[in-house]
């Protein structure tokens, strides 16, 4: 019971961060825009990250599709270590780095409390 409420809280966490993510990417807006061009990335840079964020958002919640679910959270793991480590090489405030990791956290709790009916077949943790 309580493996499967840190499962839910986390992945509804984990969901709503990227599936808003992906929604203010798409938006184009200023803001977004200038955090992009900040970090040294082109203007179109949000434009394909953030269909991806949103689909990955989406797809955590969907019953079953589990190789599209590990897909998703490898994706989540690549897109919150770059965005840490572009922050850092930028010289951003310690907290654009470590914010990205925290999240990286709420996605790895999620991933390994998910249940077996969310994971590949053969797979465990």
């Amino acid at each position: 019971m309580i493996r499967s409420i840190a499962y839910w809280v986390t992945t509804v966490l984990t969901a709503a961060s990227f599936c808003s993510g992906g929604i203010i990417y798409i938006s184009g807006s200023p803001e977004v825009a200038a955090g992009m061009q900040q970090l040294g990335f082109p203007p179109y840079f949000p434009m394909i990250l953030g269909p991806w964020k949103l689909l990955g958002g989406i797809v955590i919640l969907l019953p079953r599709l589990a190789l599209l679910k590990e897909w998703a959270y490898a994706g989540m793991l690549f897109n919150l270590t770059a965005a840490s480590a572009a922050n850092a090489f930028a010289g951003n405030a310690a907290w654009h780095i470590i914010t990205p990791l925290v999240v990286l956290l709420l996605v790895a709790v999620s991933w390994a409390l998910r249940p077996e009916s969310k994971r590949l077949a053969g797979t465990s943790i």
